[in-house]
């Protein structure tokens, strides 16, 4: 995410960091104001799920300098290996703040402050740590999309200065969506990459959670923030977010409020296929052959991807997926026999074993549902495959009755 921005960070924003750093270094914590910055999601995938930072704010000098964790390093030995077992590496940056907003502001996207009521010693400790957090053995961190990412190390650093308040406060109230309706949601502009994703994403994303976890989304964060209050030294309660002040406004198309169903849609394509298959078998057999297999080997490759990403990597989001038991490697051993049967030839015991294996395998799939706890929510996945494994049983296994009646 936020890769564009990211590298111009990484290439150019260090050079101001020692003279920034050196202007809040030694402000008294009473001169810092603190703020909560949030970018709006952008046009690229990398971009939709938005970003955010701290700014530290001198009130006397007014210098102020934004701490952000979104900055990557392509040229990380192994770093696409690294992105492909889920062990990324991300850095902290610091930039003034004019500079380091500047590309949001030319973009479209929506940049916001919120001023939040830190205390004098709040604000120092706050301060020390985003500094000491700077430090060269300090810089990287090792990323996680829902876990640990550039909007839970901000909630993360602003909660430690707080001493918890955040934390206790978010984690009581329950989040409006799971990180599946999120992704959902914010990737629905991308089609595609929706797909691919709700497709690799296991009972993990399914989860109930709270609000602090929710907060992995800037805009989350930046919402539910609203709702914080915390105690000054008298002991009076107030708002966390003393001020919000929209700095630029949004002029790129929202993502919707809630994720697209895809029940619907993918049963739609499911019938449609499989409406397909059935004629073609009967009045164009080549075809038929060409699009069973088709379907066979992206089925195929789909569970290949699925079981490596389980076994192989660390991205625990895609781990145990139940859609192994629609879509798995045992599928590329069917091709052989869609071929065959476009000739009216009887299908092998093996792929009459394989077809009926599949078929109790995606039964499998729907009774899973009825099981208590977390269930992967998949509906749309069972619903377009169903009706593919059924034709393709039938156009398989057609001959074989045939046959039978000829005898």
């Amino acid at each position: 995410m936020f890769a564009a921005f990211c590298l111009f960070l990484l290439c150019g924003a260090l050079a101001w960091a020692p003279r920034a750093q050196a202007g809040i270094a030694n402000a008294p914590g009473a001169n810092l104001e603190v703020s909560l910055i949030t970018y709006g999601p952008g046009d690229t995938y990398w971009e939709r799920f938005g970003h955010d930072a701290i700014e530290l704010r001198d009130a006397v000098s007014g210098e102020a300098i934004t701490f952000n964790y979104g900055v990557f390093d392509f040229d990380e030995k192994g770093f696409l290996l690294h992105f492909a077992r889920g062990s990324m590496h991300y850095l902290m940056d610091a930039a003034p703040s004019e500079i380091d907003q500047h590309y949001y502001v030319d973009v479209g996207r929506s940049v916001t402050r919120q001023r939040l009521a830190f205390t004098a010693a709040q604000a120092g400790d706050l301060r020390d740590f985003l500094l000491w957090n700077l430090r060269p053995e300090n810089v990287r961190y090792d990323y996680d999309y829902y876990a640990d990412n550039c909007a839970t190390r901000v909630r993360d650093a602003l909660d430690k200065a707080l001493g918890g308040v955040l934390k206790k406060q978010l984690q009581a109230r329950a989040a409006n969506m799971t990180f599946r309706q999120q992704t959902a949601r914010l990737m629905s502009q991308q089609a595609w990459l929706m797909l691919i994703l709700d497709l690799g994403l296991g009972p993990y994303a399914d989860q109930p959670l709270s609000a602090w976890q929710e907060s992995f989304l800037p805009m989350v964060l930046q919402e539910d923030i609203r709702n914080v209050t915390v105690t000054d030294a008298e002991g009076a309660s107030h708002p966390l977010v003393q001020d919000e002040q929209l700095l630029s406004p949004n002029r790129l198309t929202p993502p919707p409020a809630q994720a697209p169903d895809l029940r619907l849609p993918l049963a739609i394509a499911g019938l449609v296929f499989a409406a397909l298959l059935i004629a073609a078998r009967r009045f164009v057999p080549t075809a038929y052959a060409l699009l069973g297999s088709l379907y066979l080997v992206l089925a195929g490759l789909v569970g290949i991807a699925l079981l490596i990403l389980w076994t192989l990597t660390t991205h625990h989001s895609a781990w145990a997926n139940a859609n192994l038991l629609l879509f798995n490697p045992l599928a590329l051993l069917l091709v052989g026999a869609v071929w065959r049967s476009r000739h009216g030839s009887v299908s092998s015991r093996m792929a009459n074993a394989l077809i009926v294996l599949q078929l109790l395998a995606a039964l499998a799939a729907w009774l899973l549902h009825l099981l208590p706890g977390v269930v992967q929510q998949n509906q749309p996945w069972l619903l377009f495959g169903m009706p593919c494994w059924l034709a393709l049983a039938w156009c398989l296994r057609r001959n074989d009755a045939l046959n039978t009646r000829t005898r």
